[in-house]
């Protein structure tokens, strides 16, 4: 597991689709994660999601910039072992 506090800067946009598990935690600011099936959901001050590896591509954007917590590990996996 790793758990870790991330900034992203004014214009952020990620340069890749990220197909990892992750628990996101906003800390301040806002962003959009993108989908690769181009549904868009933000988030914001106090907002939360998770996703599952492998279960979807997903992009940060933020256009002011954001800090957030993210916690991520196999725990967060789809497969059984």
């Amino acid at each position: 597991m790793r758990i870790r506090i991330v900034e992203y800067s004014n214009g952020y946009l990620a340069d890749h689709w990220c197909e990892k598990g992750h628990i996101v935690y906003c800390l301040e600011g806002e962003f959009v994660t993108e989908l690769s099936n181009s549904s868009k959901f933000a988030l914001s001050k106090g907002g939360t999601y998770i996703v599952t590896d492998e279960l979807s591509s997903h992009r940060s954007v933020s256009k002011n910039g954001v800090k957030l917590i993210i916690v991520d590990g196999d725990f967060l996996s789809n497969k059984k072992k």
